[in-house]
């Protein structure tokens, strides 16, 4: 009896519920907290179609009267032989008969409408926070203590912003209360204007500079104002979801193209160009990639932008990582190649300043906008619509780009990012069934699973059977668009000590796993 299904049936008949007064119950119960279960949902969860959300899992576990965990299949404890069949305990009412029959199926009939999401989420994915993270949260929850290695959050690790960074930030909040200007402070703009010369971004001016809540808001305002239903845009595979997700929810088609893992994780050329169709308007480059951590020499830039050319293709280029470049290499910007085709260059400083949750990032105009004047006009309506940014996020700007640059102390030798990268690669490839690219820039590392000695064919069955029996929370490939069950991606932020117990647990459970 290991299934969801199994145990929740189980749970009904030593209480001897019908499906009608788990769905009475759980209603009362869940109310307070806006929860409802309908008949299709009930009948859904008994024939093990669906298992329910954390929120409504813990509802049927206290009408039920067992451990959640248990009822997720996620405790070996024989649970439902200690159910209490005294249902007082779940009415709360001595005087009532919580499994009257005096429920018709009429008064289930009247039940509130059931309120649905969009069906434009249907294809929309983003497991960096998904069903594997809810299994995590919901352990965490009862109790139990995760690592967790699915997300970028450096300050949870003990990484902090620089001083004069939040020295700034405490000053300058008195005079951040009102709005900004929709794109951005201008002080904060020029900037970032400032810092695009740097890279050696052509043709930018302060009105192509937009601030926004993080590089993601940016990333879905462009897409919005971009695709119709049907455009095609062509994005990495394996990617950063949110540009999956966002182009999904505007209404456009995902086309991934193949990074080659056989070449650092740089992007397959010939792929690439196999995949251009009449209708496709650009091409994403995410470089530092995330989750490979690749960093694409020139060359391979320069074919991107030849294609870019020869297809009258917009270039969108996530460089988020830029910041963050090990081994003395040299992150170039793609549009730095590219000043007569249109491009949209994005980044921010929740990495490199380790200040994920100021949520401020940023957008880069460049090279021919005389093209795309009509597409600008829409870029400004859908950032006007949003008011501004956070305004005490961009009051930091300024100073965090200009001056000494703490980050570096991270990424050199002795340097903890350094570091930890150089254990966790050694640590994984000593692992029996596991190889790896060592990664050149960010946090990251996707890692490669032998799926034939460990007959693995579902790899977020792999991330929740690590997680429940290891307490290691990762991300399967297939959370990257990543289409083979046979890669997930590590987050190397933790020190050294917490890493080698993730490698260590990784190694251990490995040794006998099988799908």
């Amino acid at each position: 009896m290991n299934t969801f299904a199994e145990r929740l049936k189980a749970s009904m008949k030593a209480k001897n519920f019908r499906q009608v007064d788990v769905i009475r119950l759980a209603n009362e119960t869940g109310e307070p907290d806006g929860i409802h279960i309908g008949k299709s949902h009930m009948s859904q969860y008994c024939s093990g179609k669906t298992v329910p959300r954390a929120d409504i899992l813990r509802v049927l576990a206290e009408v039920l009267g067992v451990d959640p965990l248990w009822l997720m299949g996620e405790s070996d404890t024989d649970v439902v032989s200690s159910i209490s069949v005294d249902e007082t305990a779940v009415s709360g009412d001595p005087g009532r008969n919580s499994l009257s029959t005096d429920y018709s199926d009429d008064e289930e009939e009247t039940a509130m409408k059931e309120i649905k999401k969009s069906t434009k989420l249907d294809d929309v994915l983003y497991d960096v926070r998904g069903p594997v993270v809810d299994a995590a949260n919901l352990m965490s929850d009862a109790g139990i203590d995760i690592l967790k290695l699915n997300i970028g959050n450096p300050a949870p690790f003990g990484f902090r912003a620089p001083d004069e960074v939040l020295l700034d930030f405490r000053r300058q909040a008195s005079n951040c209360e009102g709005y900004s200007d929709s794109k951005g402070l201008f002080a904060t703009r020029k900037a970032i204007m400032q810092y695009a010369q740097i890279k050696r971004i052509p043709n930018v001016q302060i009105q192509d500079v937009y601030t926004g809540n993080g590089a993601s808001e940016l990333i879905n305002l462009s897409m919005q104002a971009l695709l119709n239903d049907g455009d095609e845009i062509l994005i990495p595979s394996p990617d950063y979801p949110l540009w999956t997700a966002t182009a999904t929810l505007a209404g456009g088609k995902p086309v991934h193209y193949i990074c080659d893992e056989q070449a650092e994780w740089c992007p397959d050329l010939k792929d690439i160009e196999r995949k251009i169709t009449s209708r496709t308007k650009a091409i994403v480059v995410i470089n530092p990639n995330n989750p490979t951590g690749a960093l694409y020499p020139r060359e391979i830039l320069e074919q991107i932008v030849e294609l870019a050319r020869r297809h009258q293709l917009i270039i969108f280029s996530d460089e988020m990582y830029d910041r963050l470049v090990m081994d003395g290499g040299e992150h170039i910007s793609i549009a730095s190649l590219a000043p007569d085709l249109f491009c949209v260059t994005f980044s921010g400083l929740s990495k490199s300043h380790m200040i994920a949750g100021f949520r401020i990032g940023w957008m880069i105009l460049s090279g021919n906008k005389k093209i795309a004047r009509d597409y600008i006009e829409g870029l400004n309506m859908l950032s006007n619509m949003r008011l501004c940014s956070n305004v005490p996020g961009q009051s930091i700007v300024q100073t965090a780009l200009g001056g000494y640059q703490s980050v570096n102390e991270y990424i050199v030798p002795g340097g903890r990012v350094y570091e930890q990268r150089e254990f966790i690669y050694k640590a994984l490839i000593d692992i029996p069934g596991i190889t790896a690219v060592k990664p050149k820039a960010g946090f990251y590392i996707f890692p490669k699973l032998d799926v034939k000695k460990f007959h693995i064919h579902d790899d977020e069955q792999f991330a929740l059977d690590f997680l429940r029996e290891k307490r290691v929370l990762i991300v399967q490939g297939s959370g990257f668009n990543w289409k083979k069950p046979d890669h997930f991606r590590i987050v190397y932020l933790p020190r050294v000590e917490l890493l080698q117990d993730a490698a260590t647990k990784l190694e251990d459970f490995l040794r006998t796993y099988r799908q």
